[in-house]
């Protein structure tokens, strides 16, 4: 696997984990806290969101610069990143770039 591939793979990978942490914070931890009045879930996944965004934003910019993405892909890229499920179609759409990208 090329250095370009295992870049790639890696932002894939956070991606999708980043999305699902922003996802049980939202649907899970906060409906904990505001409903039922526990707090520490919103701690815990806060935490844990913070930390996978923090990784996902450092992985952007390597992707930005080993792949040479443009600045509107790599500004939508991050963008996405703040919208539910924003992540999962961004992953699945680099994936389908990657598969078109092999049958060249």
């Amino acid at each position: 696997m090329t250095n370009k591939n295992t870049v790639l793979k890696n932002f894939r990978i956070i991606a999708f984990t980043e999305g699902v942490s922003y996802l049980v914070l939202l649907l899970v931890a906060m409906p904990l806290k505001y409903v039922l009045h526990i707090p520490e879930p919103v701690k815990y996944f806060g935490w844990l969101h913070g930390v996978l965004f923090v990784i996902y934003g450092l992985l952007l910019l390597q992707v930005f610069i080993v792949l040479k993405w443009s600045f509107v892909k790599t500004l939508v890229a991050f963008i996405v990143s703040f919208i539910p499920f924003g992540t999962f179609w961004l992953e699945r759409k680099l994936k389908k770039e990657k598969e078109e990208l092999e049958i060249k």
